[in-house]
C-alpha cells in the first residue's frame, strides 16, 4: 500500500459550479492547490495528469516507472512523460484511431497483433515488438517503445497490450512492474468502500473539497504504515539487521569440512 502524494479535483459538468473562496493568502495550501487561470472544471485528464508530474517531479520525488491504464494511454502522453526524463510501462488501448510504426507502417494495435505470429505453448506473452511512438508533426517528437501482448486472464481468447519505452528491460520484466499498478486500485477501493470518499461529505466549496480529500488520503497513510508494520520486519530497525546477519546462510562446503575433520581422525 504506497500512500498517495497529490490529488487534483476535476468535474466535465458545465452544469455545476465550484466555488473559489476570496481573501485566501497566495502562499497558503488551499491557494496553490488551486488551478491556474481558473481552468480546473474543463482540463482534460491527460493534461491534469502532466500537471501532477511537473510538481512531483520539482518537488524532488523520482521515479523510474510512469504505469497507467487505457485512459491515459496514448502517443502524445507518452511522448510527454518521456520527455521528463521518465519511463512509461502502459496499457494499450485498442482504437483504430491510436496508430504506431511498425515496420516503416502507420498501424493500430490490432493490425500489429493480426500482422505477427505468435508464441506457442505456456509462454507468458503472445507477442513483442518494437515500435515507434509520436508522430513529429503532432507531438513534437517520436521514441521508441515495445509492445507486449499477453492472455487476458478473465477471457482466455481475448489479449490485452502493454507497451513500454524502456527497451533495456525483457517481456517478462515488463509484465512484473506493470503487475504493481494494482496497488492503484486497491487504494481507490479502500478510498471509496471503507473511507467513504464520495459519500461522507458533501459540498461546492474548492477548498472544503480540498481539506476532505486530503484528510481521507492521511487516514489512508494512516493504515499503509500500520500495515507495513506488522507485516514487513525490516520496521523493528537495526535488529532485523542483526537477525540477517546470525542466520547467514552457511556455503555449501561448510557441512563437509566439519565432517570431514571426525573423518580425518579415525
Amino acid at each position: 500500500m504506497d500512500p498517495p502524494l497529490s490529488q487534483s479535483l476535476h468535474h466535465s459538468c458545465p452544469q455545476r459550479t465550484i466555488r473559489m473562496s476570496s481573501g485566501r493568502p497566495r502562499r497558503s495550501t488551499s491557494a496553490q492547490s488551486r488551478p491556474r487561470g481558473g481552468l480546473w472544471p474543463n482540463q482534460r485528464g491527460p493534461d491534469v495528469v502532466i500537471q501532477l508530474l511537473d510538481q512531483a517531479l520539482k518537488a524532488g520525488l523520482t521515479a523510474k516507472y510512469v504505469m497507467f491504464d487505457t485512459w491515459f494511454s496514448n502517443p502524445h502522453q507518452i511522448v510527454q512523460i518521456s520527455q521528463r526524463g521518465l519511463n512509461v510501462i502502459a496499457m494499450v488501448k485498442k482504437s483504430s484511431k491510436i496508430t504506431y510504426e511498425f515496420e516503416e507502417k502507420r498501424m493500430n494495435v490490432k493490425q500489429i497483433f493480426n500482422a505477427c505470429k505468435k508464441r506457442r505453448g505456456r509462454s507468458r506473452y503472445l507477442l513483442s515488438v518494437p515500435v515507434k511512438v509520436g508522430d513529429p508533426a503532432k507531438d513534437g517528437a517520436q521514441i521508441d517503445a515495445r509492445i507486449v501482448c499477453v492472455r487476458n486472464r478473465s477471457n482466455r481468447k481475448d489479449w490485452i497490450a502493454l507497451i513500454c519505452t524502456d527497451m533495456t528491460i525483457d517481456e517478462n520484466e515488463i509484465i512484473r512492474i506493470y503487475g504493481k499498478r494494482w496497488d492503484i486500485e486497491v487504494f481507490f477501493k479502500t478510498c471509496k468502500s471503507f473511507l467513504k470518499l464520495g459519500t461522507e461529505y458533501h459540498d461546492l466549496s474548492y477548498d472544503a473539497l480540498t481539506a476532505y480529500t486530503t484528510f481521507v488520503f492521511l487516514r489512508y497513510m494512516f493504515m499503509s504504515v500500520e500495515k507495513r508494520d506488522d507485516e514487513d520486519d525490516r520496521t523493528i530497525g537495526e535488529l532485523f539487521y542483526y537477525m540477517v546477519d546470525e542466520l547467514a546462510d552457511i556455503t555449501f562446503i561448510t557441512p563437509f569440512r566439519s565432517w570431514w575433520k571426525p573423518c580425518s581422525r579415525v
